[in-house]
């Protein structure tokens, strides 16, 4: 990529990130009267809903701690990242340890699922904001409730979706994010005690997940990594395996392992291979591997979480690599993500689009869209720019 380039990028990513997003979730999300933040958000910020997602009380207070440790030290961000913090401490966690998904406005609990997401979200926000507030006790916190996430994981405490006596599987999503808490947690920690633990969640994607004869990851296998004839066992989200390609750039960079950039690599191109509408554009929702219906009504729709993975995911590839297939892709992803889904009127990006590209709905935060996947992606790529518009050579870093 061109000097010139990267240095006009770099300046855009900066100022989508703190002229745009932030400031848009900024002014609307944090609640100055119950703590915490909202996150149902209509195109123009305006509240539609007051109950919180406890996804996006760990997810936004990441956030905010990681601008505070990485952007500038703003007291606005840390006070934003305490509101989280302090009500996500005193509001979301279950007797039992674990955590609702979501709480009313003054936090009483509504809902609480099966699965282990809340407690992986509050782990990042309490790493990051101890970097951030030099708070101990949060890096120890945030420790305990891993310690916790990883004995569910290795000892089966959720309910499974399935009936386990009839058929036992297991999905992605569980190495994937683990994997990535992992990455939080050892720069908050400054330490390697989850290092083994790492490998153990690399090898569980690359060993049953990944199945380089149909160049697919898949989102859901047997209990021993074997194919299911059913559209659960041939669907790819190609959001997740875009993501999950990253995660895995992350930790070969941290080996120095080029086996394991290789691996990645080859997911983030089968992804978008599969992924792609070559018609329309933009990354389908759902595939089915072998071209068969899937099940997922909305699987040709455009979400907005999968473009920004996909924005990170290639510009580290082509960082990496320095090959012309990864500068490529993400150029094309970038021509139609800000063209897309970028609300220039009011700020942020649209969450959901039709095949066609036209804007589906024009909420700008639910109980599944807040303030992650695009201020980190931009943050993300403003950071590799930077470092790339610094360097006297753009070579391969591994």
């Amino acid at each position: 990529m061109e000097r010139q380039r990267i240095a006009k990028l770099a300046d855009f990513y900066e100022s989508r990130l703190l002229d745009d997003s932030i400031p848009f979730w900024l002014s609307h999300a944090p609640d100055g009267e119950c703590g915490g933040y909202f996150t149902c958000l209509d195109r123009q910020g305006a509240v539609y809903n007051t109950d919180k997602s406890v996804w996006f009380q760990g997810r936004g207070a990441w956030m905010f701690s990681k601008l505070y440790n990485e952007v500038e030290k703003r007291r606005e961000w840390l006070d934003a990242a305490k509101t989280g913090i302090e009500f996500m401490l005193a509001h979301c966690f279950d007797a039992d340890g674990r955590m609702f998904f979501t709480v009313t406005r003054d936090g009483r609990p509504l809902q609480k699922r099966r699965y282990m997401f809340s407690e992986t979200f509050a782990v990042i926000a309490l790493a990051e904001y101890s970097k951030a507030a030099g708070d101990a006790a949060a890096l120890l916190r945030a420790k305990s409730v891993f310690a916790m996430v990883e004995d569910i994981y290795r000892n089966g405490k959720t309910t499974p979706k399935i009936d386990p006596n009839t058929r036992r599987t297991k999905s992605h999503s569980l190495p994937m994010i683990l994997l990535s808490v992992i990455q939080v947690l050892r720069e908050a920690g400054g330490a390697a005690e989850y290092d083994a633990f790492a490998a153990e969640l690399v090898n569980e994607l690359l060993g049953n997940f990944v199945k380089p004869e149909i160049r697919a990851l898949l989102e859901t296998v047997g209990e021993h990594g074997e194919r299911l004839d059913s559209p659960q066992g041939r669907c790819v989200n190609p959001g997740h395996a875009i993501e999950t390609s990253w995660f895995l750039m992350h930790e070969a960079l941290y080996r120095h392992d080029k086996a394991l950039l290789k691996s990645a690599l080859d997911i983030l191109r089968w992804s978008i291979e599969l992924g792609w509408d070559k018609e329309f554009g933009g990354i389908f929702a759902f595939v089915d591997v072998e071209g068969r219906p899937p099940e997922q009504l909305e699987w040709d729709m455009k979400l907005w979480w999968p473009h920004t993975e996909a924005l990170y995911a290639f510009l580290l590839a082509h960082r990496i690599t320095g090959e012309a297939i990864y500068e490529t892709w993400y150029e094309t992803i970038h021509e139609y993500a800000f063209g897309r889904f970028a609300d220039a009127q009011y700020g942020d990006w649209y969450g959901y689009l039709h095949r066609d590209g036209t804007v589906s709905n024009t909420l700008k935060g639910s109980m599944w869209k807040g303030m992650f996947h695009l201020p980190r992606a931009l943050l993300l790529c403003r950071t590799l720019l930077n470092e790339m518009k610094d360097e006297k050579e753009t070579l391969p870093v591994l």
